[in-house]
């Protein structure tokens, strides 16, 4: 069968959209988040339900297509599009059905963070993941996911119940800790490799109003900054999540027009709380630190401090990241991220230390196939300008702050938080002990790695 018979003929098998070449709308359709990134796919097939899902999980394997799964769209080396194969669009499948009594969710593969965070907010409950609100679920829970109320939640993994999965032969399941546990097991951070989930059930909790925002300083003061935080960070409550950033002040509003353009060390704190409780446990802190160029928190729904910084990273950006798992910053690694933050080659070029530390720690290494339980932050580079003059420039400032760095880190990092071009050694070093056992499920409900779009775990044997 031709190409235009092959999308002919999964168009008469899906109740969605399948969008081909010759499409007014492919262009559009294809776009990925990174800019940097540019693929043409046979086809593109928008998925409206679970039947859809499995009809073109069953064309693309009979018709010999690669396929790619695409949540929402964030993937930073945009895995989740294929040249020359068929993209698996889930984002028509937005639905959340909350649960107030037993306290879950039960979320679709298409769902955003901010259409969860809305749906969950209404009841005073959320689960946590990422910090921003147009990050896929699907694909920042299945790598592990984490954000501002990690440390007393956990990894968005963590908090991961059961999901529905439509796996390489087309059949239906659903992974819980009752049935098919290893599939759960291997979905609890081993990325897209054993099939498509189509929906999640989160345990959620209870977060409502929060102690929240920025607080920024000259970048000159980051060296007793850096030092103080690693200190305060592990003592401090674990309804605080903090994270460091080292950055440049946009040249735009809602930012002081006095600081446009200048480096700075970012404090963005969220407290599940209240501003009296957040403000005390912040003291210790800040009272030992300079005055900052600004502060800006104050009390907010949870749902605004997910979406605050939407706006500044717009689809389309040149992004080229590289990510780490850090135990500890030594004066050393401080002196090593100051000198390259330094040479930042563009406004929105960044590096950021999340905490990882508190109830992460609380889960056994081997409970999830996330493996690194003692890492105290998860770290990422970023390279972002919104020309694509300026790919080269950002790739390499990356590629050489990691260079930098990586010698105080550990081996491996956050998944979404690596390129594909780093190979199959940081992959084993990301998941440790657990690889081993992560290749042994995959041959069992993936044998012939039909779901290798991905950062890709390859079946035993």
């Amino acid at each position: 069968m031709n190409d235009l018979g092959k999308i002919t003929d999964l168009k008469a098998r899906l109740r969605g959209a399948v969008i081909g070449r010759n499409d007014t709308d492919f262009d559009e359709a294809r776009a990925l988040y990174n800019g940097m990134i540019d693929k043409r796919p046979l086809a593109i097939a928008r998925c409206s339900d679970v039947a859809d899902v499995i009809a073109a999980v069953q064309h693309a394997r009979d018709s010999g297509l690669s396929v790619a799964i695409r949540g929402g769209g964030h993937n930073g080396p945009g895995l989740g599009s294929v040249n020359d194969g068929l993209v698996l669009d889930l984002s028509v499948m937005r639905g959340v059905r909350v649960d107030p009594v037993a306290r879950t969710a039960r979320v679709g593969a298409g769902c955003t963070q901010g259409d969860v965070d809305h749906a969950t907010h209404a009841f005073g409950l959320a689960v946590p993941a990422g910090i921003i609100s147009t990050t896929g679920v699907a694909g920042l829970t299945l790598s592990g996911g984490h954000g501002y109320l990690s440390r007393k939640y956990g990894l968005t993994i963590d908090n991961l119940i059961e999901a529905d999965v439509v796996l390489a032969d087309g059949s239906f399941v659903t992974a819980s800790k009752e049935a098919n546990a290893d599939l759960l097991w291997a979905l609890r951070g081993g990325g897209g490799n054993f099939g498509v989930v189509t929906s999640f059930l989160f345990q959620l909790h209870p977060v409502s109003t929060v102690f929240a925002g920025p607080i920024a300083w000259d970048q000159k003061h980051a060296r007793a900054i850096m030092q103080r935080y690693r200190e305060f960070l592990p003592q401090a409550s674990e309804e605080l999540g903090a994270f460091l950033g080292l950055k440049t002040v946009l040249s735009s509003p809602p930012f002081p027009e006095e600081h446009w353009g200048k480096r700075i060390c970012l404090l963005m704190a969220c407290f599940n709380g209240t501003e009296e409780a957040g403000s005390a446990v912040l003291k210790p802190l800040l009272d030992q630190l300079p005055k900052p160029w600004f502060n800006w928190m104050g009390n907010m729904p949870y749902p605004a401090v997910q979406s605050m910084f939407d706006g500044l990273y717009p689809k389309g950006m040149q992004w080229y990241w590289r990510g780490d798992f850090v135990n500890s910053l030594p004066d050393a690694a401080i002196d090593a991220h100051l000198a390259q933050a330094a040479r930042a080659p563009s406004e929105l070029s960044l590096m950021h230390l999340y905490p990882i530390d508190g109830a992460v720690h609380r889960v056994g290494s081997g409970d999830t196939a996330w493996n690194c339980r003692d890492a105290t932050w998860s770290m990422v580079i970023a390279g972002i300008d919104p020309s694509a003059l300026n790919a080269g420039a950002v790739t390499k400032w990356t590629k050489d702050y990691w260079n930098a760095v990586h010698p105080f880190d550990l081996q491996g990092a956050y998944p979404n938080f690596m390129m594909d071009d780093e190979g199959d050694v940081r992959l084993r070093a990301t998941y440790g002990d657990n690889y081993a056992r992560l290749t042994v499920i995959k041959r069992k409900y993936d044998p012939s790695n039909f779901f290798r779009v991905n950062q890709n775990i390859r079946p035993q044997g």
